[in-house]
């Protein structure tokens, strides 16, 4: 039903905001389903999340495969992070807009100097906190997000060191009753993003569709190239499986065979962004491979 994307620097209440957030939407009239997606979940030191770029990197790239696994209709899902890159908060946004699902940005705003406060006196409680350098060096690449960039909006500020952050906190309930609220046609006060050709590209995840049409097609050339190895004339490559044969009354090289498959292979991936999607089985993909190869050989003959 949304995405949620909570935002701000290291120690500045983003964990306790998502809570509230929770703990509001499903107190509320629609008593919605929520799911908490964030850094501890992966049972990691946040040291060693941020601890180098490539670790890094690898931390976002679990948290937007979890969201993209988890977003739904029927559920809101908070993404508990820092997402302090407006590129990645981009990528989690583009996620939304394939779900055809609504989208908004959390910020808990606090300066740098309260975030280092906090930050010791986790530290001081024995509690899990960011070593100095690691700290400094977040705070140095933070993005802070803009309501005028669509991956930033709407946005929901709030004001941890200022207000406090509870449930019932004015903003949270303002964030509630965006993501809860009837979509009005006329007001147009709610906003559910429409896929589009761009983001509905997600779709070649799903059941590793593309490696299983990729894995299938290289079947079929196998079979070809294996069977007019075998030498005499060939006017047909049988397939098996109830899959119709190759009619073929050529030799074919492999050079051939390798542009014909990468040719289809796109022509799939291309058609599947505005129509059907690409096979999900070998079977599937390979009889489509076939009915193509028939199409080029009767038409090369022809």
């Amino acid at each position: 039903m949304a995405l949620v994307v909570i935002c701000g620097q290291p120690c500045s209440g983003k964990s306790t905001a998502a809570v509230a957030l929770s703990e509001a939407l499903k107190e509320s009239e629609t008593k919605q389903n929520v799911r908490i997606i964030d850094e501890d979940s992966f049972h990691l030191d946040r040291n060693q999340n941020y601890a180098n770029m490539p670790a890094e990197k690898m931390l976002r790239g679990k948290l937007r495969s979890d969201v993209d696994r988890s977003v739904s209709r029927g559920d809101i899902v908070i993404v508990d992070s820092l997402n302090s890159i407006k590129g990645y908060r981009y990528e989690l946004w583009c996620i939304a807009r394939a779900a055809g699902i609504r989208y908004c940005v959390l910020f808990c705003d606090v300066d740098e100097d309260r975030c280092r406060e906090w930050n010791k006196e986790r530290e001081g409680r024995g509690e899990a906190s960011y070593d100095d350098g690691i700290f400094e060096d977040l705070v140095r690449r933070f993005e802070k997000p803009e309501r005028r960039n669509r991956w930033d909006s709407p946005l929901f500020e709030l004001y941890p060191s200022r207000d406090g952050i509870e449930k019932s906190s004015p903003v949270v309930l303002e964030a509630v009753t965006y993501l809860t609220k009837t979509v009005d046609s006329k007001t147009q006060d709610v906003r559910i993003l429409q896929p589009s050709i761009a983001t509905q590209s997600a779709r070649f995840s799903e059941a590793n569709s593309l490696y299983e049409l990729d894995r299938a097609t290289q079947e079929v050339i196998n079979a070809i190239v294996e069977q007019q190895a075998l030498g005499g004339a060939i006017s047909r490559v049988t397939l098996g499986n109830d899959l119709p044969p190759i009619e073929i009354s050529r030799p074919t090289g492999l050079p051939e065979l390798g542009r014909l498959r990468r040719t289809f292979v796109k022509l799939m991936g291309q058609t599947s962004l505005s129509g059907p999607p690409l096979p999900t089985d070998a079977n599937s993909g390979k009889r489509r491979f076939v009915d193509y190869l028939n199409r080029e050989f009767g038409g090369n003959n022809g």
